[in-house]
């Protein structure tokens, strides 16, 4: 199964652009990591610089490597919107309560709060 995941927000704290200051959630980093473990394909899709033109890509993929994030792919360009309206989508706290999870992947969530 293939995996796309949002950046800011999701895997790190929203730091509405200051992306230096992003603060890893690992406890979502891990669940993250546990997909690809698992073989499934994990990809990033983010919106950083679509509004400020910056290049993110470097920085991006250094600070996902350097929290310990496994992945396959990382996308930016994604659109700015202020909310997203997709057939395939789940909140990360839902994704995180197990609401939507392949059974393989459910982690204890006490270990992880």
């Amino acid at each position: 199964m293939d995996y796309c995941f949002d950046i800011d927000g999701t895997i790190c704290s929203n730091t509405n652009g200051e992306y230096q200051k992003a603060i890893p959630r690992q406890f979502m980093i891990d669940k993250v990591n546990q997909l690809y473990d698992s073989g499934h394909g994990i990809s990033f899709f983010t919106a950083r610089g679509s509004t400020s033109g910056i290049d993110w890509n470097e920085f991006t993929e250094a600070q996902l490597k350097g929290w310990g994030v496994k992945f396959h792919k990382l996308i930016l360009g994604k659109p700015h919107a202020d909310i997203y309206i997709d057939d395939k989508s789940i909140h990360p706290v839902d994704w995180i309560e197990n609401r939507e999870m392949p059974q393989e992947v459910i982690l204890d969530r006490k270990n992880n709060d």
